[in-house]
C-alpha cells in the first residue's frame, strides 16, 4: 500500500465517523479555549506547568488542536492529522498526569486523566483503521479512483 493510498484508506466502517467527530471536538474546542481562555489554559497554564517558550507553544499548540481537530471532524487526511495530536497529547499527560501520581494517588490521577487517555486510545484508533466510509477522505479517494 502506498502513502497516499494509506492516507486516504476510507474502507473502514461508518461508525469511525462517531471516533473522529469525538476526539476532534475535544481537540477542536480545547484548542479554541486556548486562546479564549489564555491565563488559565493557554500561556498562563503552559507557564504553569514549566513548559519551555509558553508565549510561542501555547498558541502553537491551540493552532494545531483547532486545525487537526478540523480536519479530524470532516475526516480529510485523518491518519496524519492525529500524529500531531498524539505527539500533543503524549506531552500533556507527560507533563501534568505522571507528576500529579505523587500528589492525588493512582485513582485520583486516574480521575484527572480519563479524558486524555481516551484522546490518546481514539487517536491510536484513527491511525489504525483511517476515517472511515463517511469522510472526505472517502469521497477524495473515490474521485481519484
Amino acid at each position: 500500500m502506498s502513502l497516499k493510498q494509506w492516507l486516504f484508506d476510507a474502507s473502514a466502517p461508518a461508525a469511525v465517523s462517531l471516533v473522529r467527530l469525538m476526539v476532534g471536538w475535544v481537540f477542536l474546542s480545547e484548542g479554541i479555549q486556548k486562546f479564549l481562555f489564555p491565563a488559565a489554559l493557554g500561556v498562563g497554564r503552559f507557564e504553569k506547568i514549566g513548559i519551555p517558550a509558553p508565549h510561542f507553544f501555547a498558541p502553537f499548540v491551540g493552532v494545531v488542536e483547532i486545525v487537526c481537530g478540523f480536519l479530524l471532524i470532516f475526516g480529510l487526511l485523518t491518519r496524519l492529522a492525529a500524529i500531531p495530536l498524539l505527539i500533543n497529547i503524549s506531552v500533556a499527560i507527560v507533563t501534568t498526569k505522571i507528576p500529579m501520581l505523587a500528589k492525588a494517588g493512582f485513582w485520583g490521577t486516574m480521575h484527572e486523566a480519563r479524558t486524555d487517555f481516551c484522546m490518546f486510545l481514539g487517536l491510536l484508533f484513527l491511525i489504525a483503521v483511517g476515517s472511515g466510509r463517511l469522510s472526505l477522505d472517502a469521497k477524495l479517494r473515490r474521485s481519484n479512483e
